[in-house]
């Protein structure tokens, strides 16, 4: 016999369970796009514990649309290896450039880094940060259908060693922290000093050398890091999202081993 309370009681009591573990983490990553899900997978490879938090129902970001909804992505050769590990796909068009399923990115992004312990929030989002002694230590979490409605509910704290802001174009948790530290970021400016216009492949050699930390106990990756230290925009093309991902994992690894 199927028993429809037993049914709820299975999904609240699991769900609880883990999210009153994972109030405390390692890692915070804001947002679950191609960079963010690539971070979260070599940070659980690393043994970190990760949570990942994402505002819409649907993880991904950018990545499932491809080009114009046409759901396939270019990636160059140099960020092949990344797809390769994760068991994805590539067909090769000419030259260094190569094309994927975005669909299929996706699935393997969410199933290797679920399969490496890492804990994936959808519907919810960090709406502020959490600072102390000058660094960022958390965040303050809410429900997105609670935003939507535009609903006072009191928020909740989790706690980290790190964040990351892998919340694309308006690069939100550097914003928060930039309006409220009432410190400068680690930008030419101590401000976001925006996303710049189209320029593929500017913006791809400019990407893995934003991807760093943008005050202390923030990093920044993937489009938002473009964001925050001004770099362009790409479009379609996303192996500088995977190796933003990537390099951004092996620095927290980093700073990790020396905390």
């Amino acid at each position: 016999m199927i028993d429809e309370i037993e049914i709820s009681r299975a999904i609240t009591e699991t769900f609880y369970k883990e999210f009153l573990n994972d109030m405390e983490s390692e890692v915070i990553i804001c947002g679950a796009g191609p960079s963010g899900l690539c971070a979260a997978y070599y940070l659980g490879k690393a043994g970190i514990k990760v949570v990942v938090l994402e505002r819409s129902l649907r993880p991904g970001g950018g990545l499932p649309g491809g080009g114009m909804m046409f759901n396939k992505i270019v990636i160059q050769e140099e960020s092949k290896t990344v797809l390769d590990e994760l068991g994805v796909r590539t067909v090769h068009y000419k030259g260094t450039y190569y094309t994927a399923s975005s669909l299929e990115t996706l699935s393997m992004l969410l199933n290797k880094a679920l399969k490496q312990g890492v804990h994936i929030y959808n519907c919810m989002f960090a709406e502020d940060v959490m600072i102390m002694d000058g660094k960022v230590n958390g965040v303050v979490v809410n429900w997105t259908a609670v935003e939507l409605a535009r609903i006072h509910v009191d928020p909740l704290s989790m706690r980290s060693e790190f964040v990351l802001d892998a919340t694309g174009h308006d690069a939100e948790i550097a914003r928060v922290v930039s309006r409220k530290s009432g410190a400068a970021l680690l930008t030419p400016t101590g401000d976001v000093i925006g996303e710049k216009p189209m320029w593929a492949d500017k913006g791809e050699k400019v990407l893995i050398d934003n991807t760093k930390e943008a005050f202390p106990g923030l990093y920044v990756t993937g489009m938002a890091a473009n964001a925050v230290f001004g770099g362009p925009r790409m479009g379609p093309i996303f192996g500088g999202m995977l190796l933003s991902g990537k390099k951004v994992s092996n620095l927290i690894i980093s700073k990790l081993k020396k905390t």
